[in-house]
């Protein structure tokens, strides 16, 4: 999406080649005209399959994941990286986050998941695919329908996109970096929308 590939180029920083910053749009200040069209752009890739929850993990993915629900008009939840005391029964699985170097147990309570949701999973970058593998366990908990997995930004120099891929799980990312350095910028892949 050549918007969002726009955005990344003027306003994101290259901390190293694994590692960039999108804090002043996408995942700390928000631009919110940008997560509408990126929301809307999520609801029109996936508008014919029939999604009826969205699944993400906070906190950066909520921002997105509200963009599309919104766009599809449906629900979406976020799994939570620590239990509340009026949490009561609840899918958990461990998700290690590539940022933070922190393993976290996110869980969704059994009541917003059910064996009849088609889901969307939303995040904000897909890189190593720790916290979407975390998502997809929850859905299969839930013995619910994994759709798809859907991002703003996906690095497809990590592994997370080639994991998906053998799994047979659909992916669309609306930007696709194919290599980054603060010398020498980014490099995109032209984006798709995983091959259905």
């Amino acid at each position: 999406m050549r918007a969002l590939e726009e955005y990344i180029k003027r306003k994101s920083s290259v901390l190293s080649e694994d590692v960039i910053k999108v804090s002043s749009f996408l995942n700390h200040q928000v631009d919110a005209g940008l997560l509408t069209v990126l929301g809307q752009e999520m609801a029109d890739a996936y508008r014919s399959r029939h999604i009826t929850k969205i699944l993400t993990v906070e906190a950066s993915g909520i921002p997105i994941a509200f963009a599309a629900a919104l766009a599809m008009d449906i629900p979406f939840i976020y799994a939570r990286k620590s239990k509340t005391i009026t949490q009561t029964d609840a899918f958990t699985s461990a998700v290690q986050s590539f940022t933070r170097k922190v393993t976290y147990q996110v869980s969704v309570e059994k009541e917003y998941l059910a064996a009849t949701d088609r889901v969307l999973i939303v995040d904000d970058i897909l890189a190593e695919g720790a916290a979407v593998r975390g998502l997809i366990d929850i859905v299969g908990q839930a013995e619910a329908t994994l759709v798809g997995v859907s991002v703003a930004i996906e690095k497809s120099f990590q592994s997370g996109r080639k994991w998906l891929d053998s799994a047979g799980i659909p992916v669309h990312a609306l930007a696709r970096i194919a290599r980054m350095s603060a010398e020498h910028g980014i490099e995109f892949i032209p984006s798709d929308y995983g091959g259905w």
